[in-house]
Formats: C-alpha cells, sequence, structure tokens
C-alpha cells in the first residue's frame, strides 16, 4: 500500500513537470502572466510529491518489503537501520529518486523568491527547469522505476553493496548530487536570457549565489570521495584518475573556470561569451557524468551497473549541448564588448589565462576519460589511460594555476606596471628561494619537480598571506583598530574577495601535501610470519598474528594485529582486516593506519594464507603530509563559506539594479 502510493506520487510528479513545461511556453510564447504562475505552482508540486515518493522508499526500505526489487537489491533484515535509510541512493533507482528530490528542493526554492528586475525572464527559465526536472522523473517512472515488484518475495535481501557501507560514502552521494542539481538554476537563467537575447550581467548577478552554493556541494563531494577512496579502497592514496571521479571533477572544473571569469563581466562587462559558454559546458558535463556514471559504458567501482537508461541521458545531452550551441550561434552579435584586453599585465588578462589553463585541464582529463569509450569504438577493446598520463599533462598545468593563484591578485584592471608588479613580486621570490635552498639540506628534494612544486607553493603562499597583512595593515593605519578587528572587518567588508583568497590558500595547503604524496610516498609489499616485522621510513612494523569473527548481518572477519613503532618506541596497534559479505560473497580490503600532522603509516592485508600457515601479506604506505590534503580541504570549505556569505556591498550592487530595472515599468 505505501509503495502504490509512491509510484502514484511520483507519476504525478512527471505530470506536473509535463504540464508546467506546457504552461510557461505558453506563458512565454503569448505572454500570459496567469500561465506561467500555473507553471510556477506545478512547479512547486513537484517537490511534495517526490518527498511522499522519497519517504514510501524508505518506509519500504526500514520495513524489509523485499517485494520490490530495489528493496531486496540494496538491503537486508540484518543491516543496521541507518545504512537501510541511506540505502535510498545505494543503487541505481533509489539514487535517481533522490536526485529528483534534491532537484525538486531547489526548483522549489528557486520558484519561492520573487526574482524581481527578471520577471521577464521567468517563463522561460520555468521551462528549463521544467524539462530537465521532467527528463529525470521520466527516467525515474519508466526506466528505473524503484517500486518495481519481484514476481516472488525472498526471505531477506542481498544488503547494500560494501562498498557503500562507510561514513564518507553515506555523505559523499549527497553532496555530489546536491552541487550537480543546483547547477540546473542558473543554467536555466542563463538559456532563458539567450532565448531572450539579453546575455547582459543579469542572469548572473542573480545566479551568482547560487552558483558559489552548487560549487561548494561539488567541492565537499570531490573531498569526501577522496578521503572514501583512502580509507576503503586500499589504493594508499587519495586520488587515481578514476574515471567516474572524474566525471565529477570536470564540472567543478568548468564552475570553477566560470566563478573567476564572471567578475570580469561585472566590472568590465567583458568574457559574456566566456561566461555563456562556460555555464552550458559546466551543466552539461553534469549530464555527462551522469551518462558515463549510470550507464555502465566505463569500468569502475565507483560506478553503477549496466542500465538501459545510457541511451537516454545520451540523448538528453545532446538535446542540451547542440541546443545550446545553436543559440550561441544566433545571438553571437550580441555577445561583442566594447571593452578589450589592453596589456598581457591585467588583471582581465590573469582571468582569461585562468580560464585557459582551466579549460587545458578539463580537456585533457575528458580525453583520458574517455579514451576507453572511444577505443572500444576504433579497435572493439576498452583501452584505460592511467595516472601516468594525467600527471604528465596536468601536472604542469596545475602548476601554472598555481603560481597564477598567487600573482594575479597582485596585477591591476587595465594595466599594471611591470616595475610595480616586479617590485612586488621581488622579495617573496627571494624570501621563497631561500627557504627551499634551507629545505634542500634538510630533506632530499627528488629531481627537479619536487623543488620546483615546493617553490612555486610558497611563493604562492607568501603573495596570499600578504595581501590578508596588508589589509589589515591598512585598516589598522586608517582606522585605529587592534590587529584582529582589522582583520576581522577585513572580512565582513570584502567577503567575497577575501573569501576567494581563503580558497587559496586552502588549495596551497593541499598542494603541499599533494607535493609530500607524489614525491616522498614510500610502500612496500612483503609476506611476513608471527612474530616477523618490516621496516618502512622510521617506522617498524611487527606481525602478532589474525583473528576470524563475525560482525553484523552476514558479514564474517579476518583481523590482523600488528605492532608500530616509531624509532624503536610502541605508538599504536593497527588492526587492518578483510571483510567478506558471505550472502553475495563480497569481499572488502578495509586498511589501518597511524596519522599525523607529518605522516600517515598506512597498511592493509593483501592475503592471508591461513591459521595453518599462520602468515599473510601485507602492503605498507609511508605517506609524508597527506593530512594536509584534508586539511587543506577545510580550509577551501571555510573560504567558500566566507565568499558565498551575503556580501553588503553585493546587495547594495542588487537592489540598486532591481531599483534601476523596475523604473521603466512605475513610468509606463
Amino acid at each position: 500500500m505505501i509503495a502504490d502510493i509512491g509510484q502514484i506520487s511520483l507519476l504525478i510528479a512527471f505530470g506536473a513537470a509535463a504540464y508546467a513545461a506546457i504552461a510557461s511556453l505558453v506563458g512565454a510564447v503569448q505572454n500570459r502572466p496567469a500561465a506561467t504562475a500555473s507553471a510556477r505552482n506545478a512547479i512547486l508540486v513537484i517537490f511534495p510529491l517526490v518527498a511522499v515518493s522519497s519517504a514510501a522508499i524508505i518506509y519500504s526500505l526500514l520495513a524489509g518489503d523485499f517485494s520490490l526489487q530495489y528493496v531486496a537489491n540494496v538491503s537486508s533484515l540484518g543491516m543496521p537501520t541507518y545504512l537501510k535509510v541511506t540505502a535510498l541512493w545505494g543503487g541505481q533507482a533509489g539514487s535517481l529518486l533522490f536526485w529528483n528530490l534534491l532537484l525538486a528542493v531547489f526548483l522549489f526554492a528557486a520558484m519561492l523568491r520573487q526574482w524581481r528586475g527578471e520577471e521577464h525572464l521567468i517563463p522561460l527559465v520555468i521551462f528549463v527547469l521544467a524539462v530537465t526536472q521532467g527528463f529525470f522523473l521520466l527516467v525515474s517512472n519508466f526506466l528505473e522505476n524503484p517500486f518495481t515488484r519481484l514476481p516472488f518475495i525472498p526471505a531477506d535481501g542481498q544488503g547494500l553493496n560494501p562498498l557503500l557501507r562507510h561514513p564518507g560514502m553515506i555523505i559523499h552521494p549527497p553532496m555530489l548530487y546536491l552541487g550537480f542539481v543546483s547547477l540546473t538554476i542558473p543554467y536555466a537563467f542563463a538559456m532563458a536570457s539567450l532565448i531572450k537575447g539579453d546575455v547582459d550581467d543579469g542572469w548572473i548577478r542573480i545566479t551568482r549565489r547560487w552558483t558559489l552554493v552548487g560549487w561548494l556541494f561539488l567541492s565537499l563531494g570531490l573531498i569526501l570521495g577522496g578521503r572514501w577512496a583512502y580509507d576503503v579502497l586500499g589504493w594508499g592514496g587519495y586520488w587515481a584518475w578514476d574515471p567516474v571521479e572524474n566525471a565529477s571533477f570536470m564540472p567543478w572544473l568548468a564552475a570553477t573556470a566560470f566563478l573567476h571569469s564572471v567578475m570580469i563581466q561585472e566590472k568590465r562587462g567583458m568574457f559574456r561569451l566566456w561566461n555563456m559558454g562556460l555555464i552550458i559546458l559546466t551543466f552539461c558535463l553534469m549530464i555527462y557524468g551522469t551518462f558515463i556514471v549510470r550507464s555502465g559504458v566505463i569500468t569502475s567501482v565507483h560506478s553503477f551497473a549496466q542500465s538501459p537508461i545510457g541511451p537516454y541521458f545520451f540523448g538528453f545531452l545532446c538535446l542540451v549541448f547542440f541546443g545550446s550551441l545553436v543559440l550561441i550561434i544566433l545571438r553571437l552579435d550580441q555577445f561583442k564588448s566594447s571593452h578589450h584586453i589592453s596589456s598581457f599585465l591585467s588583471r582581465e588578462a590573469a582571468f582569461l589565462f585562468n580560464n585557459y589553463i582551466f579549460l587545458s585541464i578539463l580537456v585533457a582529463t575528458f580525453i583520458g576519460t574517455t579514451f576507453p569509450i572511444l577505443s572500444e569504438l576504433v579497435t572493439g577493446e576498452k583501452m584505460n589511460v592511467g595516472e601516468p598520463y594525467y600527471e604528465k599533462v596536468n601536472g604542469p598545468l596545475f602548476a601554472a594555476l598555481l603560481l597564477l593563484m598567487g600573482v594575479a591578485p597582485l596585477t591591476m584592471w587595465y594595466r599594471s606596471s611591470a616595475q610595480r608588479l616586479q617590485m612586488s613580486l621581488r622579495w617573496p621570490a627571494l624570501v621563497t628561494t631561500i627557504f627551499i635552498a634551507v629545505l634542500y639540506f634538510v630533506i632530499p628534494l627528488h629531481g627537479w619537480g619536487s623543488p620546483l612544486g615546493l617553490w612555486i607553493i610558497t611563493f604562492s603562499t607568501i603573495l596570499t598571506l600578504l595581501e590578508f597583512g596588508k589589509g589589515t595593515h591598512a585598516r589598522m593605519k586608517g582606522k585605529g583598530e587592534s590587529v584582529w578587528v582589522a582583520f576581522s572587518s577585513l572580512m565582513a567588508r570584502n567577503r567575497r574577495r577575501y573569501g576567494g583568497y581563503w580558497i587559496h590558500l586552502g588549495v596551497l595547503v593541499m598542494a603541499f601535501g599533494i607535493i609530500g604524496v607524489e614525491f616522498y610516498q614510500q610502500q612496500t609489499q612483503i609476506r611476513l610470519a608471527t612474530g616477523q616485522s618490516l621496516s618502512l621510513g622510521r617506522y617498524t612494523m611487527t606481525f602478532n598474528g589474525m583473528r576470524e569473527y563475525a560482525g553484523a548481518d552476514d558479514l564474517l572477519i579476518t583481523e590482523a594485529n600488528l605492532s608500530l613503532y616509531d624509532n624503536g618506541r610502541l605508538v599504536k596497534t593497527l588492526t587492518p582486516r578483510n571483510e567478506l559479505y558471505t550472502r553475495t560473497r563480497q569481499p572488502m580490503t578495509i586498511p589501518d593506519l597511524r596519522a599525523t600532522i607529518g605522516e600517515d603509516f598506512y597498511v592493509l592485508i593483501v592475503n592471508w594464507e591461513g591459521f595453518s600457515a599462520n602468515a599473510a601479506t601485507f602492503r605498507a604506505y609511508f605517506n609524508p603530509l597527506i593530512n594536509w590534503v584534508w586539511a587543506g580541504g577545510f580550509i577551501f570549505i571555510i573560504g567558500t563559506l566566507i565568499a558565498a556569505w551575503p556580501d553588503p556591498v553585493d546587495e547594495k550592487v542588487k537592489a540598486a539594479a532591481q531599483i534601476s530595472a523596475l523604473q521603466p515599468a512605475a513610468g509606463d
């Protein structure tokens, strides 16, 4: 009965989306406000309907209604309650329903706003939103329906995929989904502006914070995904350039370029075509990522199983991409600006270089990600591109981006003085060089990559910290404020600028961690009998033995006991384990580690030869500075929150723009 209510609600929601698309189109073409208002109401109805449908699935998961195919596939009687709830996004059909729910939440919030000054765009905005929501509801209703019933009722379900039974994966997918679906709002306003031929900065001004919020969630999802991979997959690292990782990373790159580029349009009226193209590209990459993750066209530990929805997502992607491209071509003349870059030593040029670098990284990543699909089309065999390709191609590009991150804030609008820029860079460059020279005698710097990378990161960090220092000193001198008051006032009065600097600092801290792992990671794999030891870095690890015991549900755990010594001092007992879910025969390897601010000692079981042999094979990693990656991610998120918080200056500009937009109407 509950499942039937959920099915009916989902079907009605699809009908509401279809009605909203038709009514909004009528409102736009015939200029009928009543039709537009009706379409808005239909969009508002979708959220409670999809919420009822989602609640019905959650109830079925908790109640163990194994007559539903989805419940039988992702749940079991012995699963903990919290895992039964999060199993909503643990499989293909449920995760698409969850996607619909989150998208409906954002559409609901968008429809509650008045959008004063942009009323002429609203009918077309509703049309784009309704078509997008309608497509995903169509998939949930007719292709991947979570309420499909089995011809028989099994006594128990298969249980959730072991890879998803981790706190990181409980949080990671919702963050990515929130990031993806929230980007629908700026895309809808961009398309409405494009159709109307109104490509000024109005649509950017009203949707910038929506984009920033989506980018925040996408960033959180990427960081949490890296931590999940580190804790669960036994890679010994945080990123492996897996195709599904890349599918989330590529829209993040496009959105990041967009958030930088919009500043130029707001300040100088330039980069209009860039910004329209970047927001369309971001949305297309979101659909593309969904396509490759859910269609089964690539092999990944992250992806869903083979599914019939692939052609539909590919068709929707083609519709969005080519439809947007045609509209841009038709409106090409309206993107021209009277302003041009007058000097390569200007802030406008720095942002243009920034865009080129981001897009270069994106193109390289796209080629590597899509290569298995292309190779299969040409040769009939899937050939994957490995980490060496990404590191060789993207490594120098990221280095250039980090350098630009430090230098760009020193440039001026229109034109910068080469002499002034040289003076600003001279002392930070000298201090950085001295620091790297001293570091050379403290730790071994491998080849030229390690010292160059550390030089760029240190140089940009000094320049970024100086921006905080100069602003704080100016307030202390001009207003007589104390250091803390001056600093906090600086943050409060220009959140967008200094929030951006905090984001840069977070990226630079993460880059320090990446240098540590990429250049100084040590690893070994060895077979140990009870009582034997291995040495790695300054650590010694002794194998004490194994034990087997039953876990929750159908879990069988084989756990090693290892004593870890730091220069002869016992610092921790490590217990890496292998988990076997006996119902599905799915194994999991769970590492254990000893973490400090300076490094991690990370170990996992590769093979256990049984109690009779009393021996096991272990793989151990020494990961210097790995925790700087997570610390940098935390700083990054704090910076994004600062930048996204309403800025008094921005609010005044927005209010003035709305008043200006309303004045002609008042005079009619």
